[in-house]
This record gives structure tokens, sequence and C-alpha cells, in this order.
């Protein structure tokens, strides 16, 4: 039986076809969506994309202005904010399926909570991306070319098309050699600014 692209199995017990459906949830594409009300593959968790651009920090999308792209939903606080989009969506997606940029460098989708405030997102060369918190991103910004760099190699050759859950355990216990713990980091922060990150 053919139950994903090219991976074919035998039939199943009763357990191990609901360990299969389970880790097999997911596959074809990582996005970090949420459920809201009709919307099951909500990005952003509801939030405008074109709003981090816009007014430079998270609004709250609202439930009855949306659209659909690639599968996915997309809340606007404005019908201009719509239109926007909908005019040139590549320009506003969030980079890496949404997924905490700092994290990927390491290959782990980490979901982030779409960026509660302005220091968990940044613009960098016209496009969005997310930080799982304040520290994560000052972390990325340590050596922004080399994790940016990292990033899209990770995303491009391990996570894009991966059950992300399943790819966030195996790089925690497989990890990339350039690794470092959030104590590492901090250290490395110190080192190089004399002082402790905030």
């Amino acid at each position: 039986m053919r139950i994903h692209r090219r991976l074919w199995v035998a039939r199943f017990s009763g357990g191990t076809a609901a360990l299969a459906v389970l880790f097999l949830t997911g596959c074809g594409g990582a996005v970090n969506v949420v459920s809201d009300g009709a919307d099951d593959r909500l990005v952003l968790r509801g939030n405008d994309p074109v709003a981090y651009f816009s007014a430079g920090r998270p609004v709250p999308g609202r439930p009855d202005i949306k659209t659909e792209h690639r599968g996915l939903t997309y809340r606007f606080a404005s019908e201009e904010s719509r239109r926007q989009f909908i005019t040139n969506p590549a320009r506003y997606e969030p980079q890496f399926g949404g997924f905490c940029a700092q994290a990927m460098a390491y290959a782990v989708p980490v979901a982030v909570n779409a960026a509660a405030d302005a220091s968990s997102f940044k613009i960098i060369d016209g496009k969005l991306y997310l930080f799982d918190n304040a520290r994560a991103r000052l972390y990325f910004e340590m050596d922004q070319e080399r994790n940016l760099k990292l990033a899209w190699h990770y995303w491009e050759t391990e996570v894009q098309e991966s059950n992300w859950r399943i790819q966030a355990w195996r790089r925690l216990l497989l990890r990339v050699p350039h690794y470092k713990t959030d104590s590492e980091l901090a250290e490395d922060y110190q080192r190089r600014f004399g002082r402790k990150p905030d």
C-alpha cells in the first residue's frame, strides 16, 4: 500500500498503523500553522503579514478579511493589506515556513508564537524572518550572514519537505556540527560585546 510519494508499506497491525499515522502527519511540507475557528491552516497565528512591513510590528488580522495562498490561510487587519498581499504574496510570506530563523541555522524547525512583539522578527533584504524570542534574534544577529546561509541550506536540503516534528527531534538528537546551546551562545555574546545578553 502506498502512503506517501515513494513510501510503500505492507499491512499494519492496529498499534503500528496508529504510530505510522502519528509520524506521517504533516508529510509534504513544513509550515508553522495553527487552527482557529474555520481556519485549520492559519499562518502567523492570524497576524497580518503585511503589517510586519507597514506597521513594523505584528498586528492581529481579522477572521473576516483573509485569503488562501498555497493551501494556507492568511488574515489581514484591513482590505488594503489583503490587496497588497494578493498582489505580491512572495514579498510578505514568512521565510522558513514561519519557523524560527535562529533554530533553522541548526536544521531544527521551532514553531514560534508569530512574533508576539517587534523584537521577535526582522526584515532582511525585504523578507520576513521570525524568531522564537528576542534572544534568538540577538544570537542570530551575532553572525547574521553565516546564520542566514546555514538556515537556507538546511531549509532547502532537510526541512522544507519534511514532517517538521520528526525533523526537530532528529536534529535535537543528531545535532549539526556547529550546534551551540543557549548558554554557549550567551558566553559567545558576552565575550564579543563585554556584557550579558538582554
